[in-house]
């Protein structure tokens, strides 16, 4: 652990009981270059914890825009103009995240994977239908995800 001066900084304790008051802290701190006062370990794991909150962000969209995708191709599925709605809009959730954190981009790969387990549960699980009535792999690749065109 960090060594830690016994000053106005408080304890890595106050990063538990209070977690607001201690990330203001910490940037006051780190501000007036006191970075001896600065408790890095719990600093580190919070600024990590923000870097995930970002990836979780482009999850989050990527796994509704492919439940969508998935939903409109399956045959048993009725198409409507609310779909292409959504899927329009998830892209767009999509594209702000990758505009503001461009650094998640060698990671798209991975957020597909991640996400298409879960979009293929939930559009089976909401058509009623069996997870094996979509492809067990993401049929997509990224410019189809991103830019296909729809017809309602």
């Amino acid at each position: 652990m960090a060594t830690r001066s016994k000053d106005a900084s408080g304890s890595a304790a106050d990063h538990q009981r209070d977690l607001y008051s201690w990330l203001v802290e910490q940037a006051r701190l780190v501000r007036d270059g006191r970075w001896q006062a600065v408790d890095q370990d719990n600093l580190a794991r919070e600024i990590e914890g923000l870097a995930q909150q970002q990836f979780d962000k482009l999850e989050g969209a990527m796994h509704a825009l492919l439940t969508h995708l998935l939903k409109w191709d399956h045959p048993a599925i009725r198409r409507s103009r609310g779909r292409v709605q959504t899927v329009q809009s998830q892209r767009q959730a999509v594209a702000d995240v990758l505009a503001q954190n461009p650094g998640l981009v060698p990671r798209i790969p991975e957020a597909i994977a991640h996400c298409y387990r879960k979009a293929r549960a939930e559009a089976a699980n909401d058509a009623g239908l069996d997870e094996n009535s979509f492809p067990a792999k993401c049929p997509y690749d990224w410019d189809e995800i991103i830019a296909r065109e729809f017809a309602a």
